[in-house]
């Protein structure tokens, strides 16, 4: 049942991306029709970033399915995993109402500028400073395996160097997914909307990766059910 939750949460969330995505690529479409300029930029643009981009994609999945098995899901493997790759990782009282003061939720948090890193900077007791690089940031206690994945998965695309984790892609990302219905995105500029795309991209390839992860685990569950109930052809 709780497998079954998780898979319920991140297909919705998905849903909702997919959308998004949907109404962005129209107005894309809107503004690669109506600018020859912008039409011979991102046309080679696109290109390039799309081959780079599939490459980075594919190596991510496979990577972290590695490690994913490599430590059997546990969640302090992970981190230990981001510290080591100099990544930061604070756990700290009431993370979870004091990041959403800033519209963000605990976990991965990219990186950061203006009143927002300076925010975050004073609650991590880390100085005054109008700039915040990426870090992992939770709350004490137990964390949930395939939550933590999610993060991991995304800091690892982070960390692979793929597109859509600026700040002004996170920031566009988070609001219009909060609204999706909100008509200001066909205000963005094509370099914004590009962003964006990639940022919905990354966040909908986490949630897939987590979804097939959840869904590896029941299958094994299922074989491992019948092997004991003697009914297993393998």
């Amino acid at each position: 049942m709780k497998n079954f939750s998780k898979k319920v949460k991140y297909s919705i969330l998905s849903l909702r991306e997919k959308f998004l995505s949907t109404m962005l690529s129209k107005h894309l479409d809107t503004t690669f029709t109506n600018s020859t300029t912008k039409t011979m930029i991102s046309s080679t643009e696109t290109i390039t970033f799309s081959t780079e981009t599939e490459k980075n994609i594919k190596l991510v999945s496979e990577n972290v399915f590695n490690i994913m098995k490599s430590c059997g899901n546990n969640p302090i493997k992970y981190i230990e995993y981001m510290e080591a790759e100099g990544t930061k990782v604070f756990r700290i009282k009431d993370a979870s109402k004091k990041l959403q003061k800033i519209n963000e939720d605990e976990g991965l948090i990219t990186e950061l500028n203006g009143k927002k890193a300076l925010y975050m900077n004073f609650i991590l007791g880390l100085g005054l400073s109008f700039t915040f690089k990426p870090a992992l940031v939770m709350s004490y206690g137990e964390i949930e395996p395939y939550y933590m994945l999610r993060e991991f998965y995304k800091w690892y695309s982070l960390k692979t160097g793929l597109p859509g984790f600026n700040f002004t892609a996170q920031e566009n990302f988070k609001k219009y997914l909060k609204n999706i219905n909100d008509s200001s995105i066909k205000n963005l500029n094509y370099k914004d909307m590009l962003e964006l795309k990639e940022a919905i991209a990354r966040d909908s390839e986490a949630n897939e990766f987590v979804i097939n992860a959840v869904k590896l685990k029941e299958g094994g569950e299922k074989v491992f059910k019948k092997m004991n109930d003697g009914g297993a052809n393998i």
